[in-house]
This record gives structure tokens, C-alpha cells and sequence, in this order.
């Protein structure tokens, strides 16, 4: 009886030594954070994946980068969009470009062509693009208007694009950056990493927590009212979600007579620059490239038209900073963003 006994002891003494190498096991498991920084798309990049071990994706970012400006980037004269724009209509476009354009049209039309990618024209001639500026008076606008229209062009069954009017040029800059983004998390899916934070231009993916902080990845909004230097409005978290922001942060104007600020959008519906109230959109989405091209959308529309959309759209969560009639700084923020907002603890 003895000897089973002492047996059965040594079984339960060798199950209780595995069970604690296991755990300890466990805890000593060390996660690293991986880190690549730089610039890219014209600004600046700073991308964070963590592992159980050291790695390098900077050529495959590299990569990512590189594929997306030969494709999307009006900057580069050989890139697909470069040579449409300047009139080759036998380019057949790689799957980015058919992927940006089939959202823009996505969201020109759920924004009531608000978010338009061939506005370029007009916000170069108004002064406000790198484009050259011109005189513009209410006949000018029409004649501009004739190249304006996402409604106006369209991918063909051969990959090709057609346009109403040869003049008509793209620019997907107000979505390009947080679809480059998304290229960037499908890297990461692809490398099998399931927690990272990457950040182009102040656009933003989260995946996961922060491992290391045993916390939701942390991200702050900008004040757009601080004219010099740069400050933060709010702290959020982020989970498996997108942010991207849009605003005339310091080049707002104040009228000499009412004594009222304004910031000036052009609206692409009326071809006019229009005083707008909204200092910055932030919009949170599934995907950077639709925060990114909300957020633009937003700067141009109405704030009660920002709010019946939001309405209809409940994937997208938004904080609009802007101003009242008196010029006093207000706030709109969607029940979903609110919960995203960090509050320290006292």
C-alpha cells in the first residue's frame, strides 16, 4: 500500500514540476517590438509590429511604398497616373489603382460628391495646391468645372480609363496615403504579425494591444488651433480600426470686419471656395484609405450634412472640431469615437 501511494505522490510531484516549467515558460516569453522609420509618400513613416523575436520588414516596406507611388503618385512623371493624366489612354491599371478608384466612387457618391478626385484642377487655380494660381471670376469656374466629375470617368471592361474630357486629371492624394496603409497591414497579415501600429503622415492603423503594455494602442489627435509648434486635442485608443485627419490646422483667416475665423475649402459641387466652420475631421473606419477620404469629405460639407451621413453610415465613427456662429470653438463627436477617447485615471 505504501509503495502505491509513494508512486502516485511522484506522479502528482511530476505533474505539478511540468505544470510550473510551462508557466514560467509562459511569463519569461519575451515579445519584441520591432520598429521601422522614415519617410515615404512625401512625409514621414514610423511603423511598430511586435514578435517573439527580432525582425526587419524595411525592404518589404520599401517595397510597398515603391509599388503604390508607380501607381497612384502624381509626383513621378512615369507612374500610371501620371501618364493618364497627361492624355495615354492605353494604360491598363494594376489592381491599386482599380481598387482606389472603385472606393473614390464608393464615396463620391455616398458623400453627394463631396470627396472628388479630380477637384485638383480648381485647387490649384484658387491658389491652394502646388499647381499655378490663376485670376478666377464666375466664368473661369464653369470653364474649370467642364474637368471636374468623378461622374466623368470611368475604368473600362480592358482596365483602361475613360474620360468625358481628355483635360480631366486625377489626384487621389486625399486617399492614396491611407490606402498605402492598408498595403502596409496587408504586409503584416501576410508576415502573420497580429500586433502592430502603423503610422504614415499622422494617418493611422491599430492591430491588436500593445503587447508589451498589456494596453490598446494609443494615438493622439492634434489641437488644430495651436499656431505654433503642436499639441494634442485628445488621446485615443485603437483596436483592428483605422484613423485618419483632415484640417486647415493654422490657415484659418479672420474677417477684418465681422472679426470672425474662417478656413477656406473649395467645394467641388459649386467649384467656389466657401468659408467653412470645420478646423479638422477625424474619422475612424475599417480601412484608412475610407477614414482618409471621409475625413477630406468632411472638411467641405456642412455640419449637419456630416451628421445625417454619419447617421446612414454606422461603420464610421467621426470628431469634427469647428467653430459657431459667435467663433467660439465647439465639438461633434459620434457615440462610437467617445468610447475610443482615453481618460486618465486621477
Amino acid at each position: 500500500m505504501k509503495l502505491v501511494i509513494i508512486e502516485k505522490m511522484k506522479k502528482v510531484f511530476a505533474l505539478l514540476t511540468l505544470s510550473l516549467l510551462f508557466s514560467c515558460g509562459i511569463k519569461e516569453a519575451k515579445i519584441i517590438q520591432n520598429q521601422n522609420s522614415g519617410g515615404a509618400l512625401g512625409t514621414s513613416y514610423n511603423i511598430i509590429y511586435q514578435s517573439d523575436k527580432v525582425l526587419d520588414f524595411q525592404k518589404e516596406i520599401d517595397s510597398v511604398f515603391a509599388v503604390v507611388n508607380q501607381s497612384l503618385s502624381t509626383y513621378i512623371p512615369d507612374s500610371d497616373i501620371s501618364k493618364i493624366n497627361n492624355g495615354d489612354s492605353t494604360v491598363k491599371v494594376d489592381h491599386m489603382f482599380n481598387e482606389v478608384f472603385e472606393l473614390s466612387k464608393e464615396i463620391y457618391e455616398k458623400t453627394d460628391g463631396y470627396f472628388d478626385p479630380t477637384v485638383g484642377v480648381l485647387v490649384n487655380a484658387w491658389g491652394f495646391g502646388p499647381g499655378e494660381q490663376i485670376k478666377m471670376d464666375s466664368s473661369r469656374v464653369d470653364s474649370l468645372m467642364g474637368y471636374v466629375g468623378f461622374d466623368k470617368v470611368m475604368v473600362t471592361d480592358e482596365k483602361t480609363i475613360q474620360k468625358a474630357n481628355k483635360a480631366i486629371r486625377f489626384d487621389f492624394n486625399a486617399i492614396a496615403k491611407g490606402y498605402a496603409i492598408d498595403r502596409l497591414a496587408v504586409l503584416m497579415h501576410d508576415k502573420g504579425i497580429g500586433n502592430y501600429l502603423l503610422e504614415v503622415g499622422g494617418e493611422v492603423v491599430a492591430k491588436g494591444e500593445n503587447q508589451i503594455k498589456k494596453k490598446p494602442w494609443a494615438t493622439g489627435i492634434e489641437d488644430p488651433q495651436i499656431e505654433e509648434g503642436r499639441g494634442l486635442k485628445i488621446i485615443i485608443n485603437l483596436k483592428d480600426r483605422a484613423l485618419a485627419s483632415s484640417g486647415n490646422y493654422r490657415k484659418f483667416r479672420i474677417d477684418s470686419i465681422t472679426g470672425k475665423k474662417y478656413v477656406h475649402t473649395v467645394d467641388p459641387k459649386t467649384g467656389f471656395t466657401k468659408n467653412s466652420n470645420t478646423l479638422g475631421a477625424n474619422v475612424v473606419a475599417k480601412t484608412c484609405a475610407e477614414a482618409d477620404a471621409y475625413a477630406t469629405a468632411f472638411m467641405a460639407m456642412d455640419l449637419d450634412k456630416v451628421i445625417s451621413l454619419l447617421d446612414s453610415q454606422k461603420e464610421l465613427e467621426a470628431y469634427i472640431i469647428y467653430l459657431d456662429e459667435a467663433g467660439a470653438t465647439k465639438e461633434y463627436m459620434t457615440g462610437g469615437f467617445k468610447k475610443l477617447v482615453f481618460e486618465p485615471k486621477e
